[in-house]
């Protein structure tokens, strides 16, 4: 196949390349785990809309089935007198009575059928697989998902690819990328077909996008949904664009995706067709300049549902608000404030403790505490964030050592105790021992075995303490602003002390209380902390926080 080169890629198409990369919301690692609104990319859209694009585009749904809504009616949990304020409030009170034939014969009503526009692998697919029992598609992201796991990879393995080049320039040369796919014209013309792209993503896009027939109106919807295929990969490019571009920098790893996602599909078009791709399916190419089209049908059809899902909302709601007591402000200053974290978790905890003395008064505050910190323990070179992660940290804290020659001693000894641990790790975790590790530590390890099968309650111990002697663990951290600059620092807290609410009326004691939590064998732990905190727990903002508040001056 000859290949026509565009000087570049056209300013057009980087924004529709830029438009499909924005609607990918980024997801954050494991170690700072969460939660992340997946939808964050079409927050200017109404839900509504948004939903019938997802649905086209990714075959997504944002409400429950309508067998759903009908047992939820039943069961009390959905009012229909609901239904016809919702449908007045929208101009379509007619609409309410089509909610009620749903609820009335839910069971018999078939649900609407959410159709997917198609990518070529799906085309692919409607002639058979690539193996008995596996799709095109299935076989696509899997092989996506080895190159980048094996590019992206932190902390874990030992032999890793060479990472100087790029995502995409890489993906080009890895020799498994066509190894063990059935191509009809062969794995040495899959190569050369690849060969031939330009090194620039942006304009391989423009190639392929060209070679495919897609019309212009359609190549934002197009590679939007290109991307949404890959979405778990797409949000981890996403995460590092943000990330790049909170410190003023950029990352364009998503934008290499699109390129190593759409490649796949223009080889699996090529492959069956030849060059004449864009002829052999021209209704197929032109259909996706439609694509809101077809997404505006799908938002008519939704209609209903999107009214069950209100009246269920508006249902809830009443019996929230009926349950909610009458409080009586009082002007008496309490003997005892509690700040907690939003966190639903801290609920709980913050009810029942205002609820053992109106004495007690207690607010809700973001468990990061205002403070916009990064924390790196004392002697180690980890340094990890402590604020929302859409927030950058502008402040860094550690241990406080009052003095500079213990410090110095305290950080030669955590550097020397870790340093000692690492080889052993490595030992534990090397391709050559990892699987002959128990056998030839022999009974010596088995000791460790049996002790950690044993039940327990207690908390694991915190591995930011590894390496610290007991002296030492009393150590608290603390922002340097403190010492060097006094006036900034209360600055910062008056600014904290504002966005809480709490500028007069101080009680005796005014308690600070971060969450966290313990848990064992668990990829998601950092999920179980405070998510304002960056995935971590509220422990070094809360005591950072009252280090400041407290010192005089």
């Amino acid at each position: 196949m000859t290949i026509t080169l565009p000087p570049t890629a056209s300013a057009e198409l980087l924004r529709d390349i830029e438009a499909a990369c924005d609607r990918i919301a980024p997801t954050w690692p494991l170690d700072q785990f969460i939660a992340v609104n997946p939808y964050w990319g079409w927050r200017s859209l109404p839900i509504q809309q948004a939903a019938s694009r997802l649905g086209v585009l990714a075959g997504t749904t944002l409400t429950m089935p309508r067998s759903w809504f009908v047992q939820e009616w039943r069961a009390g949990r959905l009012s229909t007198h609901h239904l016809d304020e919702v449908a007045a409030e929208l101009g379509e009170p007619g609409l309410a009575a089509a909610a009620r034939v749903v609820l009335d014969h839910g069971e018999e009503q078939p649900q609407p059928v959410l159709q997917r526009m198609a990518l070529v692998a799906d085309l692919r697919d409607q002639d058979g697989g690539p193996v008995p029992g596996r799709t095109w598609t299935e076989l696509v992201v899997h092989q996506i998902g080895q190159h980048l796991a094996a590019r992206f990879d932190e902390w874990q393995a030992t032999w890793a690819p060479d990472r100087g080049a790029g995502l995409f320039a890489g993906w080009r040369v890895d020799p498994s990328v066509t190894h063990g796919v059935r191509w009809r014209q062969g794995g040495e013309w899959a190569r050369a077909q690849l060969s031939a792209l330009p090194e620039d993503p942006a304009t391989a896009i423009s190639v392929m996008v060209a070679g495919l027939g897609i019309p212009e109106a359609g190549r934002e919807a197009h590679l939007t949904a290109v991307l949404a295929s890959v979405n778990g990969w797409a949000a981890w490019c996403a995460y590092r664009r943000w990330q790049a571009r909170l410190v003023g920098g950029d990352d364009d790893a998503i934008v290499e995706l699109v390129a190593i996602r759409l490649a796949w599909d223009w080889l699996l078009a090529i492959d069956m067709h030849g060059d004449d791709v864009a002829e052999r399916w021209n209704e197929w190419a032109a259909s996706w300049a439609l694509a809101d089209t077809f997404a505006d049908e799908t938002a008519d059809d939704q209609r209903v549902d999107w009214l069950l899902q209100a009246a269920v909302e508006r249902t809830y709601q009443d019996t929230i608000a009926e349950g909610l007591p009458n409080a009586t402000p009082t002007t008496t200053t309490p003997e005892v404030q509690a700040v907690f974290c939003i966190d639903v978790r801290s609920e709980v905890f913050r009810r029942a403790l205002e609820a053992t003395s109106d004495n007690v008064h207690t607010r809700g505050f973001a468990g990061f505490f205002g403070l916009p910190i990064a924390y790196s323990p004392i002697g180690t070179a980890l340094t990890r964030p402590q604020l929302p992660g859409l927030l950058s940290p502008s402040l860094h804290v550690s241990e406080a050592v009052d003095d500079g020659a213990a410090q110095d001693d305290l950080v030669a000894e955590r550097t020397a105790a870790l340093d000692a641990a690492r080889p052993w790790r490595q030992f534990r975790s090397d391709p050559s021992s990892v699987f002959t590790f128990v056998e030839s530590m022999g009974l010596l390890y088995g000791v460790k075995l049996v002790k950690d099968s044993l039940p327990h309650t207690h908390a694991p111990e915190r591995w930011e303490l590894d390496g610290v002697g007991g002296s030492q663990r009393a150590l608290r951290p603390r922002l340097t602003m403190v010492d060097d600059d006094p006036a900034g620092a209360a600055a910062l807290g008056q600014r904290v002390l504002t966005g809480m609410g709490l500028l007069e009326g101080f009680a005796p004691i005014v308690m600070l209380c971060g969450h966290g939590s313990h848990t064992a064998n668990n990829p998601h732990a950092a999920g179980l902390d405070c998510g304002a905190c960056g995935g971590q727990t509220g422990e070094v903002n809360a005591r950072v926080l009252a280090g400041l508040l407290n010192d005089e001056r």
